[in-house]
């Protein structure tokens, strides 16, 4: 299955031409208030195109900052245990209704002084929101892209001794999607030209490496795509639980793309090895490498509505600064001498993986050296 990107500017034309859309720039907040006001207050955004129709989001532009990631992050862990833990997602929709999207240093003054405001229990943030704009838009939008990621879960871990024992933690539970151990490089591409079959923008993040890196479930859910695409090459696409996000991992090894057992509908927990770094594609002949650099094609598409998932309407979003964020957590892995392939060392109990299983206890799952 192919996701045929569509280009900034259909996307724009098509905001534009929704007659539900909401638009709001500069001159038109500087009209209805003082031209003076300060343009970080409650009531100021910088530019909104929050295109909403009907129950579902049109549109998501995710111009959250890594230091924006990291800063809500530590203010969420740090705050866990307290009287008032504080959900790093409504820190930053709080601080993206603020700015309209924008986060700079100053929007990081914002994010710190909400975490201390509430921390102190001197104000809710109900009380914070309650004549915001765009606060539960940027709250639903986010939720959508960082919903998954940040939770309680359990952590094999090896004693002096040996011995493993399960650890309970709560903090970060996704993972960057190459292991451990092994090199790659990336810049912010997203948007850039493509032009094998027709010319369009690159909906992706492509991080550079060697043949046979092993490429990690970078949050647990289920395989809903799994073979050969001729722009794609060998990828996988997996659907988390909670069906909002569909990552795809693209351009996998020839011969060689995938962990053994990995089929449609296989259960991967975050942190497993689902393939291997190649450079496949651009053939409408199966298993060919016929793009010059070793790459993960790694995509991230948000469905607010099923009919977003394929066609004109896909929402797909710039993660070079999530890909930097989850740079944090990378899966430590082994390889089998006998099978060729890697493993997981150390392995993870993710609740949302039980409650799945739970409702759908027929589903493989992937056994990643279990």
């Amino acid at each position: 299955m192919y996701h045929k990107p569509c280009s900034l500017y259909w996307k724009l034309l098509f905001l534009t031409l929704c007659s539900t859309a909401v638009i709001l720039t500069v001159h038109e907040i500087l009209s209805r208030s003082d031209a003076s006001a300060d343009p970080y207050n409650g009531d100021s955004a910088i530019e909104v195109a929050a295109g909403v129709n009907g129950n579902y989001i049109k549109w998501v532009d995710f111009t959250v900052s890594y230091d924006a990631l990291c800063t809500a992050y530590e203010l969420d862990v740090a705050s866990h245990e307290s009287a008032h833990p504080l959900n790093w997602i409504e820190l930053l929709a709080y601080t993206a209704a603020r700015t309209g999207g924008r986060f700079d240093k100053k929007s990081l003054s914002i994010l710190n002084k909400l975490g201390k405001e509430l921390s102190d229990g001197s104000v809710t943030l109900k009380e914070l929101t309650r004549e915001m704009d765009y606060y539960d838009y940027y709250l639903e939008a986010y939720e959508a892209v960082l919903g998954g990621m940040v939770g309680e879960y359990e952590m094999e871990t090896e004693a002096e001794d040996g011995t493993r024992s399960f650890e309970t933690r709560y903090g970060l539970k996704a993972f960057s999607p190459i292991a451990r151990g092994f090199d790659y490089s990336d810049y912010d591409d997203f948007g850039s030209s493509r032009s094998y079959g027709y010319k369009r923008p690159h909906l992706g993040h492509d991080m550079m490496g060697q043949i046979g890196t092993p490429i990690i479930a970078v949050e647990s859910g289920y395989v809903e795509a799994l073979g050969w695409n001729q722009y794609g090459g060998w990828r996988i696409g997996i659907r988390s639980f909670d069906k909002k996000r569909y990552y795809y991992y693209a351009h996998l090894r020839q011969n060689f793309p995938y962990a053994l057992d990995l089929k449609e509908g296989s259960v991967v927990t975050a942190g497993d090895v689902i393939g291997y770094m190649g450079h496949t594609g651009y053939s409408a002949k199966e298993n060919v490498n016929n793009i010059e650099t070793v790459h993960l094609h790694f995509g991230l598409q948000l469905i607010f509505d099923e009919s977003q998932k394929e066609g004109n309407n896909e929402i797909w979003i710039d993660c070079y600064n999530l890909t930097r964020f989850l740079y944090k957590n990378r899966s430590l892995t082994e390889k089998n001498a006998e099978t060729r392939e890697w493993f997981r060392t150390f392995h993870m109990k993710d609740p949302s993986v039980s409650s799945y299983l739970q409702l759908n206890p027929d589903a493989p799952v992937l056994s990643n050296g279990n």
